[in-house]
């Protein structure tokens, strides 16, 4: 008996398969005082295949360089000194465009239920405490993107 093929679903076109590339392709953000912490997230990355990293030491710095690179994904330490992570969160809030999602994935030695809840109150997307498994922090972040990704199309179709 024949059957005649289903029918092809918007969602099922080739152009809206995400691929390894452009998860790799994704601009993301790296804030956090301690620069080993930096050099480890960095590492990762680029052995992941990201290329297009950019990394703050400095939480003063990290303001600007998210309104002025616009990254895909930030990855923030909470506890800096003069300005920590809860504040930047904030400001990040205040930065966004309304409908734009630039998730959040936080990195914290705080182990605190309420660091946690506040995080997220404020915004953040996810919150993985240190020390950290980096396959699990790997596998976040791609899903993170992912996310934002599928986000900006749904968002972009008519």
């Amino acid at each position: 008996m024949f059957e005649a093929p289903p029918e092809v679903s918007p969602m099922n076109e080739p152009r809206d398969i995400i691929t390894a590339d452009d998860l790799r392709s994704r601009r993301i953000l790296i804030i956090d005082d301690e620069e080993a912490n930096v050099l480890l997230l960095k590492t990762l990355l680029e052995r992941e295949g990201y290329s297009d990293l950019l990394c703050h030491t400095n939480p003063g710095e990290a303001l600007e360089a998210f309104v002025q690179h616009e990254p895909h994904l930030v990855l923030l330490d909470l506890m800096m000194p003069d300005i920590d992570g809860y504040q930047l969160l904030e400001a990040f809030r205040r930065q966004t465009r309304p409908g734009a999602f630039r998730p959040v994935l936080v990195l914290t030695a705080d182990t605190n239920i309420g660091a946690r809840r506040r995080a997220l109150a404020l915004g953040a997307k996810d919150f993985v405490s240190k020390p950290f498994d980096i396959v699990e922090v790997a596998l976040r972040i791609a899903n993170l993107l992912e996310t934002q990704i599928l986000y900006e199309r749904l968002m972009s179709r008519p």
